[in-house]
């Protein structure tokens, strides 16, 4: 490293992870931090790691010297400061998070007065940034300009404000993240509705009031300097959409594209004086809004941390921003750091790009059929995809085709049917699918320029979408020539498209060949490999293959794709560790996946790493340059599952378990046939096509029913029937979405749910442990508090599902990991069903069991048997900790959507609690996932009628507690009759006061509500729902939930006398 010295004064770092995912804060700083790690590891500090997502990467043993997964509260950090006394703390990889509770230490004066230096981020920079006025100032001096705007603590002051500059105005509260609580307001009522709001969802209660400069371009610069105030800006990106919407949901393009030279330079220029004076130390993002024609330019914000927008400039460049960052907060400088992807030139060259990259979001309406689609402010989106092209066409149909919407082009099967005018009407607000409506007013004779005036989208973009418009038409109308063929390719085209737009048979089939990702554009000589696809003569992938000479076994592990409900950061945890296991075995492993925020996507983690769309034809181009040995499909969820049968049908050696007897497990009638063939029972169910049939079959295994189109993952669209209503209601919904897979009914058991992952060799079996659910069955899994080891099953229940688990493994032929899910009903046990791949369990089962089970798995499959390995088939004992998961919403985010859990998942991230017993666990979980447990207060209650027997004894805890009790008539009527004292509420239907002004009132502190019926935002038990959440009042869904809660708080222990664990010796 030259002559740099390493500070003397560090030895041992503690870094703050970001906490479970929710939607504004992803697995971008799971990336980012482990890349921290990594760094700081390598030069032989000790790292101390504090996070409580036990999902991630972040959190494994491999990656800091002391793993503690913890609620991230400033007490838990204070007491982990005092146990481990690190001398500093790194701040700024854990999002907003991490910053927030760094700042509040060093402002208390704890870190001072416990010796700990700060690193990353000074709090005075800090405060410049983030603190809306001295932002403002800041800005000044230095002749920056900034949008009209007035930091105010009240919605008196914000109706003034807003009268001095004019509708519409922009809400934003400070200290928050991804937006929350912020929004436009067109006129004084929506003003004072989201000032209330948005007031109260500020940590300092201030929000800022900003003129609307919607229209206005969108443009970020990534920037990094170092302490001797070298700087440099790593990547230039652009919205597509123009200013107004959140740029975590916008379609994002690297480099800029529309800017003139003049431009760019005005806006660099601009990025470094603000680094400069901000004194950043590390990455920093700095936003602006471009007037379109007259030069003029404001400054949006500035984060002084790594952020989502670096995880995507990362990825785009090949530039390892977080870990160039982590080595300048520990005293190195740009001057003195090699760039890790050449391994030749110093961190202080600018990239210079060859292509093009687009970033599209991917959000949840998919799943949420009733949520609000608009995009504003807030953040919507659950994760992204990135594509790489030689043209913007090309990129953004890669782009398109990675979201797994079931679209492989611009056209989008619900607009071709829309007259014009109601899609002209659609453009009017911005909507998730804005590009492709675009495209079809295009299509239907709509001109560049009066797109242009309508939505303020450069004209740039829509001239190069009217590209795909004419090739499109002209594939219709004329021969399919070799040429046209060619050039429809490089437009990004798949070979199915082009013949069923063109109605033609392909004159040729062409395979791709792959570009690699060169981070000096050519300069000096690229050593790590990171390649994309693209239609001209020159394969460097394949001259870098030929050059390797390795005669190592080449692996492809397919990942995940983009994060979303349902399928989370927990299979990258999986495709990452099966890299390391397969390198660990003399292999070479190749990654494939689209998602620029995780780990698998770094690129040091394989030893080449393709960035394209999971589609069976850019899978076949990869095989026909790679010729692998083998591939994995079982650790990237559902995503890469879906490509087994193609893959094994054009005769490439799946690893582990084989396509046929995954089809075995995931086809209905098959699946039957094996549990037959077991003597397994399962709740029995019946295949339907139409309406009618459905209603036959409700009817005849009797309500409640469970409904499910087959083939799903995070048991989307899945609902409990309880009348033919319900069944004509979810019929309509799924008729519409022209599923083609039948749909499944199946008696609704309400009994305990049971988890297990297994590890598998053909042979033997391995379980290392056995979760039970707090939710009885019929809440999702994903969203279920989920506790291990069991606590409530007999002995002879768990040897059956230990039995029944060894008789599936063996039947299915199960090589790796499988999961299995059992109700327990009545001491009889069912199988529900079995995933033949990793699940969203196996990283926390990893963590606390000290089973490392991808890596077993990935062993088994190169050949090991679990005896080779040293493991001892059947049941793993019990260990000394009570791990529980609990599940972490982000329904701030979503308007509209019921909260009240079900068979549909809808959480975003997840928490662990480590105690050795089960209530110290919980306690810790539930303090984790965000449930403020206060001891006093009031509780408001309304069940629906089969839940209220069961309230009784719950309502009864909490008035022995001390709780005021109030209910809704029937609910209240129980309990009173039950001599427990309830206030009655009116139902919202009844007149005020009413259950929304109790909840209003600021006198609920919990609130337990069930109904038979849900999902419609326009009934009641909805409301009051999205009420609770508006007011961030703790809402507790199920029964169940109620339950574990009232006996935490009964338990009446605190943060404080629960001990912290470090999962390292465990």
């Amino acid at each position: 490293m030259g002559g740099f010295m390493k500070r003397q004064d560090i030895h041992k770092v503690l870094i703050i992870g970001s906490g479970p995912i929710i939607i504004g804060q992803a697995c971008e700083f799971d990336y980012s931090g482990t890349q921290a790690c990594k760094a700081l590891k390598k030069l032989g500090y000790e790292i101390v790691l504090v996070n409580s997502n036990p999902a991630t990467i972040m959190t494994d043993k491999a990656m800091a010297d002391k793993v503690y997964i913890e609620p991230l509260t400033l007490d838990v950090v204070k007491r982990i400061i005092r146990i481990e006394k690190p001398d500093s703390l790194l701040s700024t990889m854990g999002g907003q998070t991490g910053l927030t509770l760094s700042m509040q230490l060093a402002e208390e004066g704890f870190l001072e007065a416990n010796g700990v230096k700060l690193l990353g981020a000074d709090p005075l920079t800090i405060h410049k940034a983030e603190d809306r006025q001295a932002f403002k100032d800041t800005m000044e001096k230095i002749n920056q300009p900034c949008i009209p705007s007035k930091v105010v603590e009240t919605i008196e002051d914000a109706v003034d404000f807003a009268k001095i500059i004019g509708y519409p105005v922009i809400v934003r509260p400070a200290f928050t993240l991804g937006g929350t609580g912020g929004g436009i307001a067109d006129n004084e009522e929506m003003l004072r509705d989201i000032t209330k709001n948005g007031l109260r969802l500020s940590p300092i209660t201030q929000v800022l009031i900003e003129k609307c400069i919607s229209g206005w371009k969108e443009i970020e610069f990534e920037v990094i300097r170092d302490r001797k105030g070298n700087v440099i800006t790593v990547c230039s990106m652009e919205n597509f959409d123009p200013v107004g919407v959140h740029t975590g949901d916008s379609i994002v393009i690297a480099p800029t594209v529309t800017l003139t030279d003049r431009e760019y330079q005005m806006l660099r220029t601009a990025a470094i004086n603000i680094i400069s004076e901000l004194k950043v130390e590390g990455g920093c993002n700095c936003q602006f809004a471009l007037h379109p024609t007259s030069m003029e330019y404001a400054v949006i914000e500035v984060n002084p941390r790594v952020s989502r927008s670096s995880a995507l400039a990362s990825k785009a460049t090949g530039y390892p921003i977080a870990k160039v960052a982590a080595r300048i907060a520990i005293g190195y400088t740009l001057d003195e750091i090699v760039n890790q992807v050449t391994g030749k030139t110093y961190a202080c060259f600018e990239p210079a790009l060859d292509y093009v990259v687009v970033k599209y979001p991917k959000w949840a309406f998919d799943k949420f059929v009733y949520a609000k689609r608009t995009l504003g402010t807030q953040m919507k989106a659950t994760g992204e995809v990135m594509a790489i092209g030689t043209s913007f066409e090309e990129a953004i149909m890669k782009a398109v085709r990675s979201t797994e919407l079931g679209v492989d082009s611009m056209n989008m099967k619900k607009y071709e049917k829309m007259p014009l005018e109601e899609i002209m009407e659609r453009l009017q607000v911005v909507d998730d699918e804005r590009a492709f409506q675009l495209y079809e007013a295009m299509k239907r004779g709509k001109t560049v320029e009066e797109l242009h005036e309508l939505t303020m989208v450069d004209c740039w973009f829509l001239n190069k979408l009217l590209n795909l418009v004419e090739l499109e038409r002209e594939m219709a109308a004329k021969p399919l020539t070799e040429d046209l063929y060619l050039l429809a390719k490089q437009y990004g085209y798949l070979d199915e498209t082009i013949e069923r737009i063109s109605g033609k048979k392909c004159p040729m089939h062409r395979h791709a060949v792959y570009k690699m990702v060169d981070t000096c554009a050519g300069e000096f000589k690229a050593e790590t490999p990171y390649f994309y696809s693209t239609y001209d003569e020159e394969n460097e992938a394949k001259e870098f293959i030929e050059r390797q000479h390795s005669d190592k076994k080449k692996i492809i592990v397919f990942g995940s794709g983009p994060i979303r409900i349902g399928q989370g950061i927990e299979f990258d945890y999986c495709s990452v560790h099966c890299v390391w296991t397969l390198k660990e075995m003399g292999c070479e492993a190749i990654i494939c996946n689209n998602n620029p925020e995780t780990v698998s996507t770094d690129f040091d983690t394989g030893d080449r790493l393709y960035f394209d769309p999971l589609t069976k034809e850019d899978v076949a181009n990869i095989i026909n340059t790679e010729h692998p040995y083998g591939v994995v499909v079982q650790f990237g969820g559902q995503t890469a599952i879906k490509l087994t049968r193609y893959l094994a049908d054009m005769g490439v050696n799946i690893l582990g378990t084989s396509a046929d007897d995954i089809d075995a497990a995931e086809d209905r009638e098959r699946f039957d046939e094996v549990l037959e063939k077991c003597g397994i029972p399962r709740p029995a169910g019946l295949t339907v096509m139409t309406t009618e049939e459905a209603l036959h079959a409700a009817n005849e295994l009797g309500y409640p029913v469970l409904m499910r189109p087959s083939y799903v993952l995070g048991g989307q669209n899945m609902i409990i029937a309880h009348s033919d209503k319900d069944i004509e209601e979810y019929m309509a919904i799924i008729i519409s979405h022209m599923i083609e897979n039948p749909v499944l009914i199946d008696k609704y058991m309400m009994g305990t749910e049971v988890e297990v992952d297994a590890i598998c060799d053909g042979t033997d079996f391995l379980i290392p442990g056995i979760m039970e659910h707090v939710e009885r069955a019929g809440v999702h899994s994903g969203d279920s508090i989920s506790i291990y080891p069991a606590q409530n099953l007999s002995q002879s229940v768990t040897d059956t599902i230990v039995r029944y688990t060894g008789l599936l493994a063996k039947e299915l032929h199960a090589v790796g990991l499988i999961n299995i899910q059992y109700v327990v009903y009545n001491n009889e046990v069912y199988v529900i069903e079995v995933n033949p791949r990793s699940s969203r369990t196996v990283p926390y089962i990893s963590k606390v069991t000290g089973i490392p089970m991808v890596d077993i798995a990935t062993k088994i499959m190169l050949g090991e048997t679990l005896k080779s390995l040293g493991y001892q088939p059947g049941l793993n004992p019990k260990g000394k900790y009570v791990a529980v998961k609990v599940p972490v919403f982000s329904f701030e985010k979503l308007q509209d959507v019921d909260t009240m859990l079900g068979p549909e998942m809808k959480s975003t991230g997840e928490c662990l609690g480590i105690a050795t017993n089960l209530e110290d666990a919980l306690l810790k979980g539930l303090i984790a996932a965000g449930y403020d447990l206060k001891k006093e207060g009031g509780v408001l209650i309304s069940v629906r009628d089969t839940d209220k027997q069961e309230i009784i004894a719950i309502a009864d805890k909490f008035a022995r507690m001390g709780f005021e009790l109030y209910g809704t008539s029937g609910t209240a009527a129980v309990l009173n009759h039950n001599m427990i004292a309830t206030n009655l509420v009116k139902k919202i239907s009844d007149g005020e006061p009413n259950t929304i002004t109790l909840l209003e009132s600021g006198k609920i502190h919990y609130m337990i509500s069930t109904s038979a019926k849900g999902r419609l935002p326009a009934r009641d038990s909805v409301k009051m729902r999205r009420k609770s959440v508006e007011r961030s009042i703790c809402c507790l869904t199920a029964i169940d939930t109620a339950k574990a809660l009232a006996n935490v708080l009964e338990s009446g222990r605190s943060i404080d006398d629960v001990e912290m664990v470090d999962i390292t010796k465990i």
